[in-house]
């Protein structure tokens, strides 16, 4: 798997967010560090990658404030870096259920990067990792991990709804049941901070 060190995703993410401060980096290092705390309890994924997976999943907002461009801004710069693995997450991401009309009213891009959003989809199958950071991008807020409720009324409150809105969520909930199933009792026993994230 070529994706770049912990220490270097770090860095990745300090250098991106001076370029466009605010809250979508501490959101990525909240996501990053649920994503290694699950990672640690299966026994075919890496800690490390998942980390690394889940702090740069956002790195595509480094160009600026966009909705939906930051994904393919992220894939593009992760594949110039050499990360190609890296820059699938950047897309997958953002689909848990594998569609890109999910993302219709919120499309900042071109038609191009459209279509080629809808191919890469098309073609790829979802391995373990494009869930898991599905998952923890759905319970980060930037100031720590939350219930996954809290987090998407928090999406659509800034973001709006559509009519893939709750299959979408349903594909979230799938996922997280098949990751509790994996480890043998409810994610959230693992994850630091959820009940003060989300009632206080």
């Amino acid at each position: 798997m070529l994706i770049p060190q912990p220490h270097q995703a770090d860095q990745i993410l300090e250098e991106a967010e001076k370029s466009n401060p605010g809250p979508w980096a501490a959101h990525s290092r909240i996501a990053a560090q649920a994503a290694s705390l699950i990672a640690g309890h299966i026994p075919e994924l890496s800690p490390e990658a998942a980390y690394v997976f889940g702090l740069l999943h956002d790195i595509g907002r480094w160009k600026g404030v966009s909705d939906m461009l930051h994904i393919i801004d992220g894939y593009r710069l992760m594949m110039d870096m050499g990360y190609p693995e890296v820059a699938r997450i950047c897309l997958t991401h953002s689909f848990p259920l594998q569609d890109v009309c999910t993302m219709k009213q919120n499309w900042d891009g071109s038609i191009e990067d459209h279509e080629f959003i809808r191919a890469f989809l098309g073609s790829v199958e979802y391995n373990p990792y494009d869930q898991l950071i599905q998952l923890c991008d759905a319970l980060a807020l930037p100031d720590g991990c939350c219930l996954i409720e809290k987090r998407l009324i928090d999406v659509a409150l800034r973001r709006g709804i559509n009519e893939y809105t709750v299959p979408k969520w349903k594909a979230i909930f799938n996922i997280k049941q098949a990751f509790d199933q994996k480890i043998g009792h409810s994610i959230y026993k693992l994850l630091p901070g959820v009940v003060e994230t989300t009632f206080e």
